[in-house]
């Protein structure tokens, strides 16, 4: 079954691999307990923290001038284009698909095939789903406000921070958000094997550290700032270094920072629960052998991705946050400037600082970030004013042709395609 439909959003709408990278998975069971003065100034700084996330969601009015083209110069979405990507994502394996576009307020909605193969119940965007690494960006806005409080240094080495971690002291914090530290991604490893590989660790739980062991039992892919090679472990590091700067875990630092500023009601980081709560698409995964069922990932840790792809979320709250992030509603103008410092990575995509940026065939620019989690792939990304915004998902992963597909999504909503 297919559905279009377009309405009006509501006070939030106004106010406020390596295309995509392998699957993402959660944080580790009980962080390290922070010392007790970490904890008494994360908590003395906490209302500071409210009151500037408050100052930076208000600062930019509906009059104010929107940042990059106007939104006139773009194309209508093209909501039939889009249904016609999703029919083939399905056809191409997907049980089910779905996109979301926020156009200034006005909502158009498309689905396709099924949230759960045993009931036959339709898929919706209402439905809440594992994002994988579209996770990266959300760790990386709560490493810029940091930057912002004057509590980071992003060109600092990580050591200078979790002293003793990495084997390199040349490794800077931007290093890691832009892929560039050359730390090998234990991922790669993992799921050489994607169903063997999976039900190896679908119920396991690592520490933060047990995956940078994972990755320091391998060479280093280039010496530190070289070159863009993607990988996970400096995600893993980024959780790290949260938590060690906020004296919080992860989900807490993206529910007071993100999460609550925004009212994003379907956000959520649970590991090392396995549950996606209330409403959600089931996942299912694509064996390596052709022929071969389904494997329904729904319920995992996701304990190997943690900071660099267990976040829960649906289509309305990504496009929420990218609207509000790209309209720098959550870091300042400075900070937005280096997430926006692009390396690129081939003829169509670059990669800043936990954002990607796509380069479409009408020649807008879009910018967001890519989700691969067993069972889900995921498309997030917005125009540079972030006056509007996509979000498509299907849910399968370990299928090329799909992740390909799937892109296709991009076009209709941003070029009328």
């Amino acid at each position: 079954m297919v559905s279009a439909t377009v309405g009006r959003a509501g006070v939030l709408g106004a106010v406020a691999l390596s295309l995509l990278a392998a699957p993402a998975r959660a944080a580790t069971g009980t962080p390290e307990a922070p010392a007790t003065a970490a904890r008494q100034a994360a908590t003395t700084a906490t209302t500071a923290r409210q009151a500037a996330a408050a100052a930076r969601l208000t600062a930019a009015t509906p009059a104010a001038a929107p940042r990059g083209s106007a939104a006139a110069a773009l194309p209508a979405p093209n909501t039939a284009g889009l249904a016609a990507v999703l029919r083939s994502v399905v056809a191409q394996g997907a049980p089910g698909a779905l996109a979301r576009i926020d156009d200034h307020g006005r909502t158009h909605r498309v689905t396709r095939g099924v949230a759960d193969r045993v009931t036959g119940r339709a898929i919706s965007t209402r439905d809440r789903f594992r994002i994988g690494s579209v996770t990266k960006t959300f760790t990386t806005v709560v490493l810029l406000q940091l930057a912002d409080e004057h509590r980071l240094a992003l060109d600092a080495p990580v050591n200078r921070y979790l002293p003793g971690l990495l084997p390199d002291d040349r490794i800077t914090v931007r290093h890691l958000l832009s892929h560039r530290s050359g730390l090998y991604d234990y991922s790669d490893d993992m799921f050489a094997a994607s169903v063997s590989g999976f039900e190896a660790v679908r119920k396991k739980v690592f520490t933060y550290r047990q995956l940078v062991a994972l990755s320091l039992r391998k060479p280093r892919t280039n010496a530190p700032g070289a070159a863009y090679s993607y990988s996970n472990t400096n995600f893993v590091v980024a959780g790290l270094l949260v938590e060690k700067l906020t004296g919080q875990p992860v989900r807490t630092a993206y529910r007071n920072r993100i999460v609550k500023p925004l009212k994003l009601t379907d956000t959520f980081y649970v590991h090392p629960d396995t549950a996606i709560p209330g409403r959600y698409t089931r996942g299912y995964l694509t064996p390596d052998r052709a022929g071969a069922p389904l494997v329904d990932a729904t319920a995992q840790t996701a304990s190997w991705a943690q900071s660099a792809g267990a976040v829960i979320s649906s289509a309305r709250d990504l496009d929420v946050f990218y609207g509000a992030l790209l309209k720098g509603r959550l870091l300042s103008a400075a900070r937005l400037a280096d997430m926006e410092r692009f390396t690129k990575v081939n003829g169509t995509t670059a990669y800043g600082l936990g954002l990607r940026r796509r380069d479409l065939s009408c020649g807008v620019s879009v910018y967001g970030h890519t989700g691969a989690v067993q069972g889900y792939y995921t498309y997030a990304f917005g125009t540079k004013d972030g006056g509007r915004t996509l979000t498509a998902m299907a849910n399968t992963s370990n299928n090329a042709k799909v992740l390909n597909t799937l892109a296709g999504a991009l076009e209709s909503a941003f070029c009328g395609k």
